[in-house]
């Protein structure tokens, strides 16, 4: 074997195990997310339980932000964003580990998964809601009260039951559903990380499907009726299934190399023990 053979093959392994280290650190990276993700939806819990419904109409959200704009700041759910963005670290450690075992059905998930996320913040009513109850708030005439409170049911509309925030449910659930069929093929997550994370993003995907069907035909009230109870089970299903997830990247993340990483046999001709059977013939 030449110098310069000899020299590639050790380059190659140097950047394989600079590579190694690097999908290491997503991983470690995407535990943590999944782990602060289930607090943040873990609180969704807590506000619901603690302080009481949330208001469904404009005019309860602005009377709310008056007279207690701590209480109303908690209701609107800011945790579900930072949930959302933290999904990002996740769903990317996610392909990092599954590409091997589905790269096709692993790359569009994760595609879905970003596109679905991007609409949620895009289509997300928080600060419109804040900005139009300080206008409210400072309002001098019943007419530009009565502008505001229309304003901000529309507002609500398109934040609750617009076309955008189903479809973003429906895109990043569908994608989660195709990672955790995908966590079957290979050996990387259990059986039963799989299996729940199917049945947990499988019930939210549902739901969607349940609101962008049954809104237009019938209403939001029936559609609601058959999809809250989806969400109340898919939901807790999913609180199960982001700790077993950070678990597993942080395994993953500490110990092996995730599927997809070359490894540095590859490099050196392939698996160390046919070579030696080579050799030996």
């Amino acid at each position: 074997m030449s110098a310069n053979s000899s020299m590639e093959m050790m380059n190659q392994v140097t950047n394989a195990e600079t590579a190694d280290s690097a999908w290491k650190g997503l991983c470690k990276i995407g535990g943590a997310a999944a782990l602060i993700a289930t607090v943040l939806f873990l609180s969704d819990i807590v506000v619901l339980t603690t302080l009481g419904s949330v208001p469904d109409t404009a005019n309860g959200w602005f009377t709310l932000l008056q007279n207690n704009k701590v209480v109303a700041i908690f209701q609107l759910f800011f945790s579900d964003l930072f949930g959302m963005a933290l999904m990002f670290p996740i769903i990317f450690a996610l392909y990092a580990v599954l590409r091997r075992a589905n790269g096709t059905y692993a790359a569009l998930a994760t595609a879905l998964a970003c596109a679905g996320i991007a609409i949620v913040f895009a289509t997300n009513a928080n600060y419109s809601l804040i900005y139009l109850g300080d206008q409210y708030a400072a309002a001098t005439t019943e007419a530009q009260r009565s502008q505001l409170l229309a304003v901000g049911e529309s507002v609500l509309a398109t934040g609750t039951w617009g076309t955008g925030s189903i479809m973003a449910v429906f895109l990043l659930e569908g994608a989660l559903v195709i990672i955790s069929i995908v966590m079957l093929q290979g050996n990387i997550f259990s059986k039963g990380t799989a299996y729940i994370g199917i049945l947990a993003f499988g019930l939210d995907f549902a739901r969607s499907i349940v609101y962008l069907i049954f809104i237009p035909i019938f209403n939001s009230d029936l559609a609601s009726a058959i999809g809250v109870p989806l969400l109340a089970i898919g939901g807790t299903l999913q609180l199960i299934w982001y700790p077993l997830v950070a678990r597993r990247l942080f395994q993953l993340g500490r110990h092996t190399t995730p599927a997809g990483m070359v490894h540095k046999n590859d490099l050196l001709g392939g698996d160390t023990s046919r070579s030696s059977s080579r050799m030996d013939g």
